[in-house]
């Protein structure tokens, strides 16, 4: 890696402070995306901010009957908290998912929401990019995926997006300018090389979970090469709300297949019916439209489709079974 330096704030204040000081530095927290891309060459700062001593990014709690969790939470306290768990359960089911134990026990909520996207012409050694004259997305000009277009086509391989995208939370981002907040699903992008929208200086502090319905079932599910570790190939979240067998909510979320985690729409010619065949083919096909998986893993890319079908279709029938 290339020298940089380390400074510890003990607030968000002084953070973002360095932040706008030094425009080429970075935030390491658990630092489980970041330094493996640092030790392969991909990104040069001068400045690593470590957010570990910020007590208020650190916060889980409920104001009322809404959620606020701060950035610094760890993914292993989110899969471990018995009311995540029982009133969640999307949520501690994608953060169980990511990754190994000792991964979860210092990754964060923050950085999971900030993860890079990845793709195997990317996630390689400086000499194997240099080799293949790097790519769009670092130090080249062209996408290997796709050599003839004019983006990058990296994937969105984080895990908890999706799940609070399909819960409605909300972002809240701090700067010198001061705190903005916005649906976390507008937080990205469909462009690989820059899938999140963050400002410079600015740094992630939590996000709030809303009160959900009554009667509503949630759950993520993924597909990936193995059993443990991997990114997902195809993920879903899914929040169903549910009255006399008939959905009256749902929103799906997707990720692991596009740039971006995406929302799926369309969903709201799905209420009013029972889940039967019908509606589960048309939640197929919703989703078949609106995924757009592209050879960045070595998996082929209508697999990733199918898959991202399937555990749809399958996961509507599980909530609508409970």
């Amino acid at each position: 890696m290339t020298p940089f330096l380390l400074r510890s704030p003990t607030s968000a204040l002084q953070a973002v402070e360095l932040l706008a000081a030094h425009p080429q530095a970075r935030v390491i927290a658990g630092g489980t995306d970041l330094m493996p891309n640092l030790r392969r060459g991909i990104g040069s700062p001068d400045m690593l901010v470590d957010l570990g001593g910020i007590e208020e990014l650190q916060h889980l709690s409920r104001d009322g009957i809404a959620w606020q969790i701060g950035a610094g939470v760890t993914l292993q306290h989110l899969a471990d908290h018995p009311d995540i768990k029982a009133e969640l359960p999307v949520l501690a089911q994608a953060a169980v998912s990511i990754a190994a134990p000792g991964h979860r026990s210092v990754a964060t909520l923050g950085g999971n929401l900030c993860l890079d996207t990845r793709c195997v012409f990317y996630n390689q050694s400086e000499w194997w990019r240099e080799s293949n004259n790097y790519c769009l997305k670092h130090r080249g000009d062209t996408c290997h995926v796709a050599p003839q277009g004019a983006r990058c086509h990296a994937a969105w391989s984080g895990d908890l997006a999706p799940a609070l995208i399909a819960l409605d939370a909300t972002l809240e981002l701090l700067s010198s300018a001061g705190l903005r907040t916005l649906p976390l699903a507008d937080f990205y992008q469909d462009d690989g090389a820059k899938a999140i929208k963050l400002h410079p200086g600015e740094l992630v502090m939590g996000v709030r979970i809303p009160p959900q319905a009554q009667g509503m079932h949630c759950a993520y599910r993924k597909a990936r090469v193995r059993g443990a570790v991997d990114f997902p190939l195809a993920g879903v979240a899914m929040r169903a709300v549910l009255t006399d067998g008939v959905l009256t909510d749902l929103r799906v979320a997707l990720t692991g297949t596009n740039s971006q985690p995406i929302l799926l729409t369309g969903t709201d010619a799905l209420c009013g019916k029972p889940v039967i065949d019908e509606t589960l083919t048309a939640l197929g096909k919703l989703v078949q439209k609106q995924v757009s998986p592209m050879r960045s893993t070595v998996t082929a890319s209508n697999y990733r489709r199918q898959v991202a079908t399937v555990l749809a279709q399958r996961l509507l029938s599980e909530l609508a079974g409970a």
